[in-house]
């Protein structure tokens, strides 16, 4: 169950500051190694990506709306349809224009539920909500204005701002005011810097057919490369995790000769991985590769090649990173994955 917003602007909800954020309740609540599964998972949506154990998480989708060519609510259910699909939990989503509205939205959906607030509308979205969803607001400072008869959102907004001042002091009235009429500078911030990356792919139905199996791992090694050069990052290991019909899962890591952001390389050790589990008549129903043990790519040497080839396969790499940081992420495929 999901729920739009109806209204003109209602369909992207970037909120101020054209911010598109998406705030996830998990159910149930992941063990501490499902939820660093699931952090690391919503790093293949989004780089900005904020931690909130046990059982939340924050997302900024704005920079991956047009990576992926889908508008805000439908990138919010593919992360729920990712999260389910390889670790079994449900989400409770919220997004908004920013943290604040986002973490409400979540807090009125059931599980499975999104709740998107409408664009433009945030303010009278509030109104009703109680005074303690607003950051800053904590219990000490909801009882003291409900002393005065002040529980609402909209009580908040409309109180003079020299009332509030008298009641709370100028910093946290000033602020509380501005949350009430729905704005929230805050940035989705992670806690700690990425230490890995991570894509998958869920099949469209279980697969027996290698082919498919070859071709899943090389789309999930170039969209790492991809984000590796992106981000100006090479990886020295990578692990490859199949997940099968009954819910099992394989993972197996190989260390890489030397870091490296060149997909063809990422791509044999990948490869190579898959060889070696011999899936076989396996039924496959989602694939995941993870990319860590990541260093900047400006201090990474690389073994000279006297091969040309090589040379000429990293200048036509760079070639088709600038035409798809011009003209979107599908300008230019590689000829294996080529439908």
């Amino acid at each position: 169950m999901s729920a739009r917003p109806d209204g003109p602007g209602g369909g992207n909800g970037s909120g101020r500051g054209g911010r598109s954020i998406a705030h996830l309740r998990l159910h149930p609540v992941p063990d501490e190694d499902r939820y660093a599964e699931v952090v690391e998972l919503m790093h293949g949506i989004t780089p900005h990506v904020r931690a909130m154990p046990p059982d939340a998480v924050q997302l900024d989708l704005t920079s991956a709306l047009r990576y992926f060519g889908l508008g805000p609510y439908d990138l919010v259910q593919l992360a729920k349809l990712r999260l389910l699909a390889l670790h079994g939990i449900d989400a409770a989503a919220g997004l908004g224009g920013n943290r604040m509205l986002a973490t409400v939205a979540a807090g009125a959906s059931p599980p499975g539920a999104t709740t998107q607030v409408p664009d433009g509308r945030a303010a009278d979205w509030l109104r009703p909500w109680p005074v303690s969803v607003l950051p800053g607001a904590g219990r000490g400072t909801a009882e003291l204005l409900g002393r005065y008869g002040v529980r609402t959102v909209g009580q908040v907004a409309d109180l003079p701002a020299a009332t509030l001042q008298r009641l709370l002091g100028a910093g946290p009235a000033r602020l509380l005011a501005e949350c009430a009429r729905g704005h929230d500078p805050r940035p989705v911030r992670s806690r700690e810097a990425v230490a890995s990356l991570s894509e998958d792919l869920v099949l469209d139905r279980d697969c027996l057919d290698p082919v498919r199996h070859h071709r899943a791992v090389l789309t999930l090694t170039d969209r790492i490369g991809r984000r590796l050069r992106a981000e100006q990052q090479v990886t020295g290991r990578l692990t490859l995790t199949v997940r099968y019909a009954d819910r099992g899962s394989t993972t197996r890591t190989r260390a890489l000769p030397e870091p490296t952001g060149h997909s063809p390389a990422l791509a044999t050790a990948a490869l190579g991985l898959l060889a070696a589990l011999g899936l076989q008549r396996a039924r496959v129903r989602a694939f995941a590769v993870r990319a860590d043990a990541l260093l900047p790519a400006a201090g990474a040497s690389r073994q000279l090649s006297l091969d040309p080839g090589d040379d000429r396969a990293r200048a036509a790499e760079a070639a088709a990173d600038r035409a798809r940081r011009r003209f979107g992420p599908e300008a230019v495929r590689p000829a294996t994955l080529a439908d």
